[in-house]
C-alpha cells in the first residue's frame, strides 16, 4: 500500500507539473498586461502579446462581451481599430455600435480553451446580434447569445440575416488595418451575389468553418513590429482586383457538406501539436520575457 501510494503520489505530481509547464496555463493565468513596450510576437495561433491593452468593457459605441473569459484585451492597433469602426457603424448603420466577443488574454498565447488563433492581441470576434442596447448589465453579458446566420441546412443566409450586417461588415472590412474577416460560407457567397459598386474589400471577406455567431477580423502586423509574422496571401489575394467571388464558393455549400470517402492512398497527415499543448518552448523566446514581466 506505501509503495501504491507513492507511485500514485509521483504520478499526479509529474502531469501536474507537466500540464503546468503548458503556455496555455502560464499565461493564462495573467490578469495584466505586461509592462513592456506593444508589440505582437509570432504568429496569430502560435505567439504572445507584449504590452497589451485592455478594451474598456464599456464605451460610447461597444460593449465588450463575457467578460469572466478575461479576454477583452489586445494590441493598442486592435483597440484602435474596434473604438474607429464601432463608431461608424454607428454613425452609417442602423446598430448603435457593437458587441466585441474575444480578442486575446492579457499576455496573449494560448487560451485555456476555445480558439487556436487570437494569441497576439490581433483577432476580434464581433457578433452578429445587432447591438441596439448598449447598457446590458455584466450578467446579461454572460447569458446573452449572439444570432446564427446560417440556416438549418447549412446552404444559406438565415432569415437573421439583414442588409445591415451586410454594412457592418463592408465597414469593418475597409479598414486599412485589416488583413481578412472570416464568416460563414452562406455569408460571403450573399455578399459576392449583392455587393454594388467598389467591391474590392470583398477580397478580405473569408469563409471559413464556424463563424455562424460571429465574424472574426484579422488585422495585419503592427509597423514596426519585426517579431510579428503576418499571413501569407491566398491565391484570389494576390490576383489583381479579385473579389473572391468565383467558383469555387460553392464547394463550401455542396461538397464540403457531404461526408468525405476514406482514400486508402491518400498520405497520412503528419500529426501537429494542437495550440492548447504548447508549452513556453515551443512559442517564440520573446514569449517567455513576456510572461516574466511585470
Amino acid at each position: 500500500m506505501i509503495f501504491v501510494a507513492i507511485f500514485l503520489g509521483s504520478f499526479f505530481h509529474t502531469t501536474f507539473a507537466v500540464a503546468e509547464t503548458r503556455a496555455r496555463f502560464l499565461l493564462g493565468a495573467k490578469t495584466e498586461g505586461s509592462h513592456q513596450k506593444p508589440q505582437s510576437i509570432g504568429f496569430y495561433s502560435k505567439g504572445c502579446l507584449a504590452g497589451g491593452v485592455e478594451l474598456a468593457p464599456n464605451g460610447p459605441t461597444w460593449q465588450a462581451m463575457r467578460l469572466s473569459r478575461g479576454r477583452n484585451w489586445g494590441h493598442p492597433d486592435m483597440i484602435d481599430y474596434i473604438e474607429r469602426v464601432s463608431a461608424e457603424v454607428a454613425k452609417k448603420t442602423r446598430w448603435k455600435g457593437l458587441y466585441v466577443g474575444d480578442i486575446s488574454q492579457p499576455r496573449g498565447g494560448p487560451m485555456i480553451s476555445g480558439h487556436a488563433s487570437h494569441q497576439m492581441g490581433l483577432d476580434a470576434d464581433i457578433w452578429l446580434l445587432a447591438a441596439k442596447n448598449l447598457n446590458l448589465t455584466v450578467a446579461e453579458r454572460e447569458s446573452l447569445s449572439s444570432a446564427n446566420m446560417r440556416s438549418g441546412d447549412q446552404r444559406s443566409v438565415s432569415k437573421n440575416w439583414t442588409k445591415q450586417h451586410m454594412k457592418v461588415m463592408e465597414i469593418a472590412a475597409k479598414d486599412r488595418a485589416v488583413d481578412r474577416i472570416f464568416v460563414t460560407p452562406p455569408v460571403k457567397i450573399y455578399m459576392c451575389k449583392h455587393a454594388r459598386g467598389n467591391r474590392d474589400w470583398l477580397q478580405k471577406i473569408r469563409p471559413f468553418w464556424g463563424h455562424n455567431y460571429h465574424f472574426h477580423v484579422r488585422l495585419k502586423c503592427p509597423k514596426g513590429d519585426r517579431r510579428c509574422e503576418t499571413q501569407k496571401p491566398t491565391v484570389s489575394a494576390l490576383s489583381k482586383g479579385g473579389d473572391g467571388c468565383d467558383e469555387t464558393l460553392n464547394w463550401w455549400v455542396t461538397d464540403a457538406l457531404r461526408p468525405a470517402k476514406p482514400d486508402p492512398n491518400a498520405p497520412k497527415p503528419k500529426p501537429r501539436k494542437h495550440p492548447r499543448q504548447f508549452t513556453m518552448a515551443d512559442l517564440p523566446n520573446k514569449c517567455a520575457a513576456v510572461l516574466k514581466s511585470k
